[in-house]
């Protein structure tokens, strides 16, 4: 039996999308929020309209329509949250998805056949806000789609089991009042081992952790090809 990683990689040999399939792969272009980007040095990333002006700049700068990015970067975006520093004050802030950030209202669409997994509005200040799961079953493998900053109408009419086409609608990328005051933008993240989650999955981990959410959670690039 292939691994998931190899699995993943043969899915296909071109892009897939995952937003909006009337936006062209050249539309897309890459961002980074990492910790490395001297530019970000005079950005107040935490704060989502400043966070969207530098989204925006970069757009604008490669003609594009989504910016995306951030498997493994290490990011400034959680600084201050609460909800990211651990009992030992070991901060999480090393991304496990990949983001896609384009307008609040764009179309999200399953990349693979699936069917509904779980489903929650996380409300919490830096989660997720409206998220769906995936499940998928390939060559006898079983791994988990997480779909994150949705809008809250895209939560309507779900239920556990509920199966989804490869290039259905899934759901809309929400604003920042609905997705927990990020700028507009779609998580999306792979996992092998949801070890019992229900509607969320961590997003971001620790340096300590990294290794084994790693092996769980491949590069959504594997997969989309983008």
């Amino acid at each position: 039996m292939p691994s998931l990683e190899v699995l993943l990689k043969s899915c296909s040999t071109t892009p897939t999308p995952i937003l909006d399939a009337s936006i062209s792969m050249d539309q897309y272009t890459p961002i980074d929020l990492s910790i490395h980007n001297p530019v970000l040095e005079k950005v107040d990333i935490v704060n989502h309209e400043a966070c969207q002006a530098f989204i925006d700049t970069v757009l604008t700068s490669k003609a594009a329509k989504v910016a995306y990015g951030g498997y493994l970067e290490q990011r400034k975006l959680y600084t201050g949250n609460t909800n990211f520093h651990t009992s030992t004050n070991d901060q999480r802030n090393i991304h496990l998805g990949v983001d896609f950030w384009a307008k609040a209202g764009t179309l999200v669409l399953a990349p693979l056949l699936g069917t509904v997994h779980s489903f929650k509005n996380n409300a919490v200040s830096g989660d997720y806000g409206p998220t769906i799961i995936l499940r998928h079953r390939l060559l006898g493998i079983d791994f988990y789609t997480l779909y994150g900053h949705l809008s809250l109408a895209s939560l309507d009419g779900l239920y556990k089991g509920k199966q989804f086409q490869q290039g259905q609608v899934l759901g809309t990328l929400g604003t920042p009042d609905i997705n927990v005051n990020y700028a507009p933008h779609l998580h999306f993240q792979i996992i092998e081992d949801i070890r019992g989650y229900d509607g969320d999955y961590p997003g971001v981990c620790t340096t300590k952790k990294l290794d084994y959410y790693i092996n769980n959670c491949p590069n959504p690039l594997f997969l989309l090809k983008v």
